[in-house]
């Protein structure tokens, strides 16, 4: 079977292809084809109709998604060809949240991610529960620094709970404020990420934008704000009903957490709110998985590793 796609002539090939055409070979590879580049063409050649085909649905899309102005990461490209949907695929790599100023815009780059912005925007309290590079506090703090903008909020609440992962922290020099901040410093990465310098500042000066240990909230009630609880996995059931009786008028709450990764003794609250308020209209949860992971590709690899060692010992345990 023959399938031939024919370039536009505005588009620069390598903006497509990659530099000395490596998708075209990773595409060759992928579905055991030949594939070849001649002059505006794209020849599509294979036994296989269905690979032909699916190849062809793969390089079409390539194309329309650099005509519409955005430049497809390796990520992305791989993400594309794992996907079955390609049209639907290729909505999600389009879709832009917010811009930044360090990574040029902020996009849901799965269909996970994709679901998880549109949880956010139906809904006031939405639960985002997935491993690790996943974009759970990526994507919130985005969508935080949009509604702020747009004066949807008038304030940034970003807290988590000061929990020692598995290090000792309080033998640390320092006040309070700076014995908690290493604790902070992933959600000052994404903010800052997100803002020039000046304008974080200036936020939190201003306390715009505040960045705090959960057991500051206690006794207030969060009118007007967008708040993101990070971590939420090493809350209590104490914490997590305390946290979340604070949401106040016109306020969006977003909690996060891995509950793979629970680093408290007692119950999980983020576990017990998942069997105590699924169901409830205006609460969302929306589940993240391995297929998610938008960091380094071994990162991917990584947590599948571990989710088959920890199903191996647990079955040995039974």
């Amino acid at each position: 079977m023959i399938k031939k796609i024919r370039i536009p002539e505005d588009i620069i090939i390598v903006e497509v292809f990659g530099q000395y055409d490596n998708r075209i070979r990773y595409l060759r590879k992928r579905f055991n084809l030949d594939i070849t580049i001649k002059g505006n063409e794209v020849v599509i050649k294979g036994e296989d109709s269905e690979n032909v085909e699916i190849a062809e649905s793969i390089i079409q899309e390539m194309i329309n998604i650099t005509r519409d102005g955005h430049l497809i990461d390796k990520q992305e490209f791989e993400y594309l060809v794992d996907e079955k949907e390609i049209e639907k695929s290729s909505k999600v790599l389009t879709d832009v949240v917010t811009k930044t100023i360090a990574r040029g815009r902020v996009k849901p780059k799965t269909q996970g991610q994709k679901r998880y912005i549109e949880a956010i925007e139906k809904n006031d309290i939405v639960f985002s529960i997935g491993p690790a590079g996943t974009g759970k506090t990526y994507l919130a703090s985005a969508l935080a620094i949009d509604y702020l903008r747009s004066g949807k909020v008038n304030r940034i609440i970003l807290t988590r709970p000061a929990v020692e992962a598995g290090e000792k922290l309080g033998f640390l020099p320092g006040d309070l404020a700076e014995k908690v901040d290493p604790y902070l410093r992933p959600l000052f990465d994404a903010l800052m990420d997100m803002l020039p310098l000046e304008k974080f500042i200036s936020y939190r000066e201003r306390n715009i934008i505040e960045i705090a240990p959960l057991a500051y909230m206690r006794g207030r009630t969060l009118n007007n704000a967008f708040i993101i609880l990070d971590e939420a996995q090493n809350t209590t059931y104490e914490q997590m009903k305390m946290f979340l009786t604070r949401i106040g008028f016109n306020s969006k709450a977003v909690i996060t957490g891995d509950i793979t990764q629970i680093d408290i003794k007692e119950h999980s609250g983020l576990v017990i709110a998942q069997k105590i308020l699924s169901g409830i209209e205006g609460i969302s949860f929306v589940y993240l998985t391995e297929a998610d992971v938008v960091r380094h590709p071994l990162v991917k690899k990584i947590i599948k590793a571990y989710e088959n060692y920890e199903k191996g010992v647990k079955k040995q345990d039974e």
